[in-house]
């Protein structure tokens, strides 16, 4: 009988990493162009009725949201050991992040127009451990 089973290809873990964060920022954004499906959320955008109310705080969103494609780059074109410690670091960060969007969103005033984005978060979450743990256990040279 011939042989039916695929090639398998061993992918390389920065590939994986940029992967990964990838896919993050994909849901990230997804979260949050479904929110604005919720009813009334588009009108507190424009009234300017929301958490990123002043430059101040657009600023900062920013900058947190520009890591996830830094960490790319790095964890492409970085030396090993610093595209390790920089997915780890941002990859917990991230996982806190994410987990305490799905927790406040899930709380006492829960409504049920928000479970995508509460979906998102989870799966948010998932990714961002995956990526801690693929960084954690990157191969070293000669094992």
């Amino acid at each position: 009988m011939a042989n039916t089973s695929f090639e398998e290809l061993r992918v390389n873990t920065r590939i994986k990493l940029a992967a990964m964060w990838a896919a993050l920022m994909f849901f990230y954004i997804y979260g949050d162009y479904f929110a604005l499906y919720i009813p009334g959320q588009a009108a507190k955008i424009v009234s300017g009725d929301t958490l990123l109310d002043n430059p101040l705080k657009v600023f900062a969103a920013s900058v947190l949201m520009a890591f996830p494609s830094m960490v790319i780059i790095i964890s492409v074109v970085g030396k090993a050991t610093l595209a390790r410690w920089v997915n780890i670091i941002f990859g917990i960060i991230f996982t806190g992040i994410m987990v305490l969007i799905a927790v406040t969103s899930l709380g006492e005033d829960f409504e049920w127009s928000w479970s995508s984005y509460v979906f998102y978060a989870l799966i948010e979450s998932c990714i961002s451990t995956a990526i801690v743990w693929h960084a954690w256990k990157w191969p070293k040279v000669g094992a």
